[in-house]
């Protein structure tokens, strides 16, 4: 409960709700704008960056990042519940992730490796705990919670969409230190409105505002689709900037509000040695190393910089030299999971299912069977999160590769054969001859980056027979790759209200699905949207390029899919579960989510198509080579997908049934994370 109101005085309002509302609104914008802003990045990097990695092992240090991202909150929830409070937690979290962000531009693999450490120990500060502070700003029963936290939701995907528009765009077009620093300078100003004036709070937000809005407006590819999206999240910025500026000058977030839950417990000493507050924050700047080692899969110590895998490569082999698709899988399970992210992980869910099958049994009925309907439904949402994560590895390779980001072109004619023509090359090129050099997304690269201080550079181009109908665009017609995260985030921007609308006039004629059959929209609609990709794939034209509508579609039911299983997923959890048991079984909801997103980089191994030692030797083979590997991997998720909405669509009636009417449990402070 807000403590201003247990001593009786009523925080200002505006729009019926708390103004601090809208200082957290923004400092979680900013926060999501450097960390999907990183994101976006983070894969191009590793594999058109110094490090020039194959994309298996760009593919293994992206899901082992991901994994350890949302592993993290739950201790940071728990330090910041029992010890330090919100409030100094978020600000611990958001300087340890603007230094990660920073240390991003330095081009060294232990500086790389470091930085993606620091990133992860932020954001288990930073995260859970900025929630908690948007819950405690309401008193407990109000009826305005659930719409403050759906405003706050919007500021989330508000930072999403922003951020693969200018830290995507300028990262790929004017070199990648740009990119990581926009997402410092975005980390920083989030950070800075918990410790400054609410005045100047007010000048930070609304001139961040005006700025990314002129970013948007100004840094964009020359097509009506980008603009369009740009002008969308730059106005939308801008009113909110608005709103925010009018409702902090009624003041800003109560002092009390992320308050530690006892001040003289920050001072004890910790072993007669150091006070407890700092012991946490020495234990956190100890365990960054730590985290650099489990997230390069200890790497960083092998003279050769590979993962370190603790079962034999002649073992894995052995399994990988069975013919059969079954021996190819399990060779790639086998080795993952061998790796210390992996084993952690696996070691980890083993002991969390073994507990909470020992708790359950002991149940009395009615407990005892909605437990299981939590288990069944994790293990239903752990296998979406797996596919759905694809998108910032394989669909994001994929639309790198594959899909047409060619907005405007003119094409060869026979009668320029001869003709030496001076181009800025793009991804038109792609699968033809310059004179004796195919043209590769790897020479494309290299001609990139090193023109990186002239991003619109040319070069020359003989036209030959072979080239009659090749695209020539100019490279401000081209799209990046890496600005179609923001397809994801814009469609929660327009869809999420309207699905909050349906579900409540479903609700109120009684018509409104049951938790299990969500589950099972979500799934279905997730493999429609693969079987989109998988489709367009098969449509290809003759150079492999496959037409952006396909991208979009599978993008848009991936989102609906979302929108259906994500929001009543914790909802579920905390209803379900015992109240004694509530926290296991929430820790093993965010342990369910970490396995997922490595899963998801497993299976993103099975598209790999890069070939090399992991240095610059790694090629990347012409677009008709590779679509329909990212196709016949798309099409099988798709299926697998479908099949398993169907499975649950044939078990919500009993799941239905094993839910009863009443809940458990309360969802624990620490354990709430909104995104």
């Amino acid at each position: 409960m807000n403590t201003t109101q247990k001593n009786g005085a009523q925080p200002t309002m505006l729009f019926g709700h708390p103004v601090g509302l809208f200082t957290l609104f923004f400092a979680e914008m900013w926060e999501r704008f450097s960390y999907y802003g990183m994101r976006a990045l983070l894969l191009f990097y590793m594999l058109k960056g110094f490090l020039g990695y194959r994309d298996s092992d760009a593919y293994a240090v992206y899901g082992a990042y991901t994994a350890l991202v949302y592993m993290t909150p739950f201790f940071g929830g728990m330090l910041a519940d029992r010890l330090l409070g919100a409030r100094r937690a978020v600000v611990l979290g958001g300087l340890l992730m603007a230094a990660g962000h920073l240390l991003m531009t330095v081009q060294h693999e232990r500086a790389f490796f470091s930085a993606l450490a620091l990133l992860i120990a932020g954001n288990g500060f930073f995260k859970p705990n900025i929630s908690t502070m948007v819950g405690s700003l309401y008193p407990r029963g109000s009826p305005k919670r659930d719409s403050g936290f759906t405003i706050f939701y919007m500021g989330i995907n508000l930072g999403a969409a922003m951020s693969p528009l200018l830290c995507g765009y300028i990262g790929e077009t004017y070199g990648w230190h740009y990119g990581f620093g926009l997402a410092t300078i975005g980390m920083l100003t989030g950070l800075a409105v918990f410790v400054v004036p609410a005045l100047v709070t007010q000048l930070l937000i609304m001139s961040g505002a005006i700025a990314a809005a002129a970013g948007l407006f100004v840094y964009h590819p020359h097509n009506l689709f980008a603009i369009a999206v740009n002008v969308f999240v730059g106005v939308s910025l801008l009113a909110a900037g608005v709103i925010a500026w009018v409702a902090l000058g009624r003041g800003g977030l109560p002092a009390e509000a992320g308050a530690p839950p006892d001040r003289e417990r920050l001072r004890r000493l910790v072993a007669g040695l150091i006070p407890a507050e700092w012991a946490v924050y020495v234990g956190t700047v100890v365990g960054i190393p730590l985290l650099a080692l489990f997230v390069s899969g200890f790497a960083l110590l092998t003279a050769e910089h590979h993962a370190v895998t603790l079962i034999p490569d002649s073992v894995i082999a052995r399994i990988e030299a069975g013919e059969t698709g079954l021996a190819q899988v399990a060779s790639v399970v086998v080795r993952e999971m061998s790796k210390p992210a992996g084993l952690i992980l696996a070691l980890s869910g083993l002991i969390a299912l073994g507990c909470l099958a020992v708790e359950t049994l002991r149940l009395d009925k009615v407990p005892r069977e909605r437990m299981f309907v939590v288990l069944i439904l994790t293990f239903f949402s752990m296998l979406f999160w797996s596919f759905f994560e694809q998108a910032g590895s394989s669909v994001n390779n994929f639309t790198d590769r594959n899909v047409d980001r060619l907005f405007a072109h003119r094409t060869i004619t026979a009668a320029e054969i001869g003709h030496t023509l001076r181009l800025q090359p793009t991804q038109g090129q792609l699968g033809y001859h310059n004179g004796e050099q195919l043209f590769t997304l790897d020479v494309l690269d290299r001609l990139r980056a090193a023109h990186d201080k002239v991003p619109h550079f040319e070069i020359a181009w003989t036209v030959a027979e072979d080239n009659v109908g090749m695209g020539i665009a100019q490279r401000a017609d081209e799209m990046p790759a890496s600005t179609f995260q923001s397809i994801n985030p814009v469609y929660i921007l327009l869809f999420g209200l309207v699905f909050t609308a349906l579900w409540g006039f479903l609700g109120a004629r009684g018509l409104e699905p049951s938790t299990p059959v969500k589950f099972a929209l979500g799934l279905l609609q997730l493999g429609v949207g693969f079987g989109a990709l998988w489709y367009g794939a098969q449509t290809a034209d003759e150079r492999g390029i496959v037409a952006l509508v396909w991208l979009f579609l599978g993008y848009l039911l991936h989102t609906t899919g979302e929108l259906c299983l994500s929001p009543v997923g914790l909802s579920m959890v905390t209803r379900l579960s015992p109240s004694h048991l509530v926290s296991t079984v929430m820790g093993a909801w965010f342990l369910a989510t970490a396995f997922s997103q490595f899963l998801a980089a497993i299976i993103a191994q099975f598209t790999g198509v890069t070939n090399g030692d992991g240095a610059r030797e790694s090629v990347i083979p012409v677009p008709k080579e590779t679509v329909h590997v990212y196709g016949n991997v798309f099409g099988k998720i798709a299926l697998a997908a479908i099949l398993s909405s169907l499975i649950c669509f044939a078990l919500a009636p009993l799941l239905k049934r094993w839910m009863h009417k009443e809940g458990g449990g309360e969802i624990p402070k620490y354990l709430l994370d909104e995104s």
